[in-house]
């Protein structure tokens, strides 16, 4: 029944019913969400492997303060989720052992090799090394082949602009335990740690950084030769480092962390500008 059928105010009406005048009266005042709305389209163009989580930092870098829960509802709206990936059935593993974690830049490395194709079905080899405590990506070696001999080498010229580690952890492939490698270690005075055979996640630092570069870069471009190969995969290695907001660091990119870092410790950073200074062989 309503106020006017019963011939009540809406004052008494409100009395009765104990609810505010001003609820009564409120009228929705739906917000303009086309700005927010273009902008998570045109973040979801360029960066179409980002999850809400990256896209509200985004979003808020650039409009300042808006609630997440707008942000999440204009979100999904315009169905931009991302499919979810089937996972398997989860079983018991080892535990792994303690470690140090990485409390400053070049304390710890860590290094693996990811596989792709070109057009013509030819494999590739990606050697990708990264500094646990800054998630920079120093360097992606891409080649049909890559020895012992070649890691070394990758690792004297990246020495030569960031410095050495204290450390490099690896898996025991026969590249990280040949002769070429043991002695470049030796030389350096550069421990390199080997993780248990069957335990990938013991170098969970760049097992994550690999899932991020398949899913980001080899899996989005077709690869039309070595060249173009190497030629985009330096360009999204560089955007990593330089745009791209790591969750890991509080949505920092790797390359400001470092800097941060750096001014808050007086430190002078040896590396000005290691993307122009590393140069694929």
């Amino acid at each position: 029944m309503t106020m006017q059928g019963r011939d009540v105010s809406e004052r008494r009406a409100c009395r009765l019913a104990k609810q505010a005048r001003t609820t009564q009266r409120y009228r929705c005042k739906p917000k303009d969400d086309g700005p927010v709305r273009d902008l998570l389209r045109g973040l979801s163009k360029r960066w179409p492997r980002f999850g809400l989580p990256r896209l509200t930092y985004l979003v808020r870098k650039e409009l300042g303060a808006v609630n997440h829960k707008r942000i999440e509802r204009i979100y999904r709206e315009a169905g931009m989720q991302l499919p979810r990936r089937r996972k398997g059935k989860r079983r018991g593993a080892g535990r792994i052992g303690p470690h140090e974690a990485p409390n400053r830049p070049n304390a710890s490395w860590s290094m693996d090799f990811i596989m792709d194709s070109l057009a013509d079905s030819r494999k590739f080899r990606n050697l990708v090394i990264i500094d646990a405590f800054t998630r920079e990506c120093l360097a992606i070696e891409v080649d049909t082949s890559l020895s012992g001999e070649r890691v070394a080498r990758v690792l004297r010229r990246l020495s030569e602009v960031r410095g050495l580690p204290d450390a490099i952890v690896q898996d025991n492939g026969t590249e990280f335990t040949s002769k070429a490698m043991l002695a470049w270690s030796h030389d350096a005075e550069v421990e390199l740690r080997f993780i248990e055979p069957g335990k990938p996640m013991q170098n969970g630092h760049c097992e994550s950084f690999n899932g991020k570069f398949r899913d980001e870069c080899l899996s989005r471009h077709y690869f039309t030769g070595l060249e173009d190969a190497r030629r985009t995969i330096e360009e999204w290695r560089n955007e990593y480092n330089e745009e791209r907001p790591h969750s890991a660091i509080k949505y920092q990119t790797p390359n400001a962390f470092r800097l941060d870092w750096e001014q808050r410790n007086n430190v002078d950073s040896k590396t000005e500008n290691l993307s122009a200074t590393l140069v694929p062989n």
